[in-house]
């Protein structure tokens, strides 16, 4: 391990301690033989050739990121390794984290012996098996015996499906096992306020599942869309996103993403992910037709495995960095926002801990679904467009004109209580249109008799007939429609990324605004006078969602009359036509399947 002899050490000033970096890491400071003891060279092929810089000289927290996403060491293997070494070692971790030390401790004589493959992994990587990563076969064994000493020394993980790609990574840059067994001990030990670095329960690794499918809804739409189309159950697709980038991607791929993932942390893995999701789409369309049945998912993720596992032929790992760090609005307070939400939920369905997935896509029952206005097929379209962490939720018909009349007293009787709720209307014409609405309709009685807006930046509007299209929140487009709001508590004070352009997005250091993307609510900003925070209302006479220069829906007080046309809040255009009569009307809430 890197001691201080290997270099003087220099804090950047404002920078997190996870990035304190050696100004000076001078290559012939590691003796031949210390590094690549567990690497298979023949393996390796044109990346066994060492070219490049021999140290990292560096002093600016900006440019050291700079350097790591444009590979700056990704050429000098030696140099990598002593990067990947300091980087883990500036890691702020708990009091007693194991040690080098305790590792030949615990195995004594053991660490002496040939390792075995045939240890059985801990139950908490999930069946998740140890991949090559260019390691020689008795270097996979290895890998086994350190991730079996880790559960022994970690027994709070309960669920860490990732830590197999994690061990064979730092193995390959390891000096020897008791060296890779304490990299990866600070990796868990990590206690750095607002950071994460490895998922180490159920709850945790549920709960970015959730927030990778509120992520791909937002900045991978077209994707989405596909997987939506192909597979029964999204989320059992989803569920497998950390494994595309640490396990499934190839060697010369993964490398450069951990290079950039020591640096910035958890978002990285997001960011890659819905790159190659991006990609997978590109590549399904480009090969064929697009199946017009759902597929099993297991299909559908053996697909993915297998494209990315192939990813060589089609992206070089810079090009697949430079199209991560290319996704516009996307920060790391966001992620943060998300996984807290998505935790939260996850908690109050008492989801703790590992049971059997329910399947997101048919959390409504196709058998027993009815509606007078859309299929089951319509709806799980809407229900792919919902925020994740109502996806364990059933829709419940709350309201519906023919059962319940046409008087707005009755709708507003049967849907308060609810959050969200989902509106359906089917004109006289045939054409149904509808909106996602985040807050209690109960809300509007704050307002007393005055029409006042409320709701959050997650409600939308959506046709289904004749043609199929969603209009989020206007913010969500056009970022600069709203400001951060100044002095808010931050979630997470890293400059945030996703703000350079697709060209220059490897070669620009990300801005240090602390913006938030627009997508959670509305309370996260100062919004202008172009009224982009109108989402819904009502009162005794009219329902109206969408405000500003026009409204998206109007009904009026006897559920009979409307009118839609392009609002400020979702730029959307007349949902149907401008002044249409209402041929029914429904109301979903969504039912906690949890629940007694």
């Amino acid at each position: 391990m890197c001691s201080e002899r290997h270099g003087q050490m220099r804090q950047i000033r404002g920078s997190p301690p996870l990035l304190t970096l050696a100004v000076h890491l001078v290559s012939s400071i590691m003796a031949e033989e210390d590094y690549g003891t567990f690497v298979d060279w023949a393996q390796m092929g044109d990346l066994a050739k060492t070219t490049g810089p021999s140290k990292v000289d560096c002093q600016d927290l900006k440019e050291f990121k700079a350097m790591a996403r444009q590979g700056y060491w990704a050429k000098n293997h030696k140099l990598r390794a002593q990067v990947y070494q300091q980087l883990i070692k500036d890691i702020p971790c708990r009091t007693v984290t194991p040690d080098a030390e305790v590792y030949l401790d615990i195995m004594g004589k053991a660490a002496t012996k040939k390792p075995s493959s045939h240890i059985p992994l801990p139950e908490f990587v999930n069946g998740i098996p140890v991949p090559g990563y260019c390691l020689k076969a008795e270097a996979v064994a290895s890998a086994h015996q350190i991730i079996n000493c880790v559960a022994g020394q970690f027994p709070d993980i309960s669920h860490c499906p990732s830590l197999p790609a994690i061990t064979s990574l730092l193995l390959h840059f390891s000096i020897s096992e008791a060296q890779c067994f304490e990299h990866v001990s600070r990796m868990l030990s990590c206690n750095e306020p607002g950071k994460r670095l490895l998922d180490q329960t159920f709850l945790a690794y549920e709960s970015s599942c959730m927030t990778f499918g509120d992520l791909a809804s937002k900045y991978c739409t077209a994707a989405h869309k596909l997987i939506v189309a192909t597979a029964q159950d999204v989320s059992d697709v989803y569920s497998d996103w950390q494994r595309w980038v640490l396990g499934d991607l190839p060697f010369s791929h993964v490398v450069r993403v951990f290079d950039v993932y020591l640096v910035e942390g958890y978002k990285v893995l997001y960011r890659v992910a819905i790159a190659l999701l991006k990609l997978y789409c590109k590549h399904k369309v480009g090969v064929q037709k697009l199946p017009g049945n759902q597929q099993d998912s297991s299909k559908v993720r053996e697909d993915i495995q297998a494209f990315i596992k192939g990813i060589a032929s089609t992206i070089t790992p810079e090009k697949l960095l430079e199209k991560a760090f290319s996704i516009r609005l996307f920060s790391r307070k966001e992620i943060t926002l998300l996984q807290l939400t998505n935790e939260k939920s996850l908690k109050q369905k008492g989801i703790t801990v590992r049971q059997t997935r329910q399947n997101v896509q048919l959390a409504l029952n196709p058998d027993t679904f009815s509606s007078d206005i859309v299929s089951a097929k319509e709806m799980r379209d809407i229900w792919s467009w919902i925020p994740e962490r109502f996806a364990l939720c059933q829709p419940q018909l709350l309201f519906t004109t023919s059962t319940h009349g046409c008087s707005i007293n009755r709708f507003y009787s049967h849907c308060e209580g609810y959050e969200p709720t989902l509106l359906l209307i089917r004109t006289t014409d045939g054409d149904v249109c509808g909106a996602f609405l985040s807050t209690d309709w109960e809300e509007r009685k704050r307002g007393g008799n005055k029409l006042s807006f409320f709701g959050t930046g997650e409600c939308f509007v959506f046709k289904l007939k004749p043609e199929v299209e969603r209009y989020e929140w206007v913010v969500i487009r056009h970022p600069e429609l709203a400001t951060s709001v100044k002095n808010q508590p931050p979630v997470d004070t890293a400059p945030s990324d996703g703000q350079n352009s697709d060209n220059n997005s490897l070669q620009q250091p990300e801005k240090c605004a602390g913006e938030l993307s627009p997508f959670l609510s509305a309370r996260h900003f100062n919004l202008n006078s172009n009224n982009t925070s109108m989402f819904m209302a009502g009162n005794f006479d009219s329902i109206i969602v969408g405000g500003g220069e026009g409204n998206a829906l109007y009904i009026d007080a006897e559920l009979n009359h409307g009118r839609t046309g392009r609002c400020t809040t979702f730029d959307n255009p007349p949902l149907c036509a401008e002044s249409f009569q209402v041929s029914l009307l429904e109301v979903w809430g969504f039912q906690d399947t949890m629940a007694p």
